[in-house]
């Protein structure tokens, strides 16, 4: 019998325990989250594998190598472990898997910056094993996330992270500073200040916020990230990164920026708006 893409499929789909299942998280729009084409048609392949290739696969760090095996296959895997309850194996699948998600958030080497990002690797790394947890004891769809976009995923934690830590280490006059002159420039647009304390402290509003960050023009954009990740707009000590000298702009540009960002979004978050 001749081999075609739909016999294969369905050779590849025949058995209930070779079902890869879809994605049943739903995007705000109402769609379900997928997986990448390349994701998808390697499942089954790499399900037929001996566990120890892989693993041996899984180790490979070259995204470019032709055995690389992505993060969002591994994700899959150690969430399928649940249903054969094979804690050796799950066990051998998540010391990989959290090297990945250690290599995706690196640290720099000395000095105080090195310690506020391994603060915030431990935060991202621990909210990830504490969806993992989760995800193990009994289903849960936030995982299906990490299996659609992997890196987005990790990113998403790493700045909710960068946010916590920064404000727990740095609730200095600069902060205030920032913050007031978001608040005045959100009152003045007569807008919601979507940098507020009690409003940012919504996960949901967060994920939001930033998908709306990332529309804004670049310079306002850039500007809002910064400044949610901790930066000063200017400094006294000129051995300081600000956000000034990372745009190559005067303090009065980033202001602007900043004010013409906080009245977009502000709009878009006005108080009781749920959608």
């Amino acid at each position: 019998m001749a081999i075609t893409p739909e016999t294969h499929l369905y050779w590849c789909f025949k058995r209930e325990d070779k079902l890869i299942a879809p994605l049943t998280r739903k995007k705000k729009d109402g769609t379900k989250y997928t997986r990448p084409d390349n994701v998808e048609g390697l499942l089954p392949a790499l399900g037929e594998l001996p566990r120890d290739g892989l693993l041996e696969r899984a180790r490979i760090r070259n995204r470019k190598d032709l055995g690389y095996v992505p993060s969002e296959c591994l994700v899959h895997f150690i969430r399928a472990s649940r249903h054969e309850n094979a804690h050796a194996w799950f066990d051998r699948l998540y010391k990989v898997l959290a090297e990945r998600v250690m290599r995706a958030v690196p640290i720099a080497s000395g000095g105080t910056a090195s310690a506020t990002d391994e603060r915030i690797r431990d935060a991202v790394f621990d909210r990830f094993v504490e969806l993992l947890a989760k995800d193990r004891a009994e289903p849960d769809d936030r995982l299906d996330f990490f299996e659609a976009r992997f890196d987005l995923a990790i990113k998403r934690l790493r700045l909710d992270a960068q946010e916590r830590v920064w404000r727990e280490t740095n609730r200095g006059d600069s902060m205030d500073d920032e913050e007031g002159g978001a608040a005045e420039a959100a009152a003045t647009a007569g807008t919601t200040n979507p940098l507020d304390a009690e409003i940012f402290s919504d996960p949901l509003f967060r994920e939001r916020l930033y998908v709306a960050i990332d529309a804004l023009p670049p310079e306002q954009s850039r500007t809002m990230h910064l400044l949610l990740i901790g930066w000063q707009i200017h400094s006294s000590d000129p051995s300081v990164m600000t956000i000034a000298k990372a745009l190559d702009c005067s303090d009065r540009s980033v202001r602007n920026y900043r004010d013409r960002a906080l009245k977009t979004l502000g709009a878009l978050f006005n108080p009781g708006d749920d959608e």
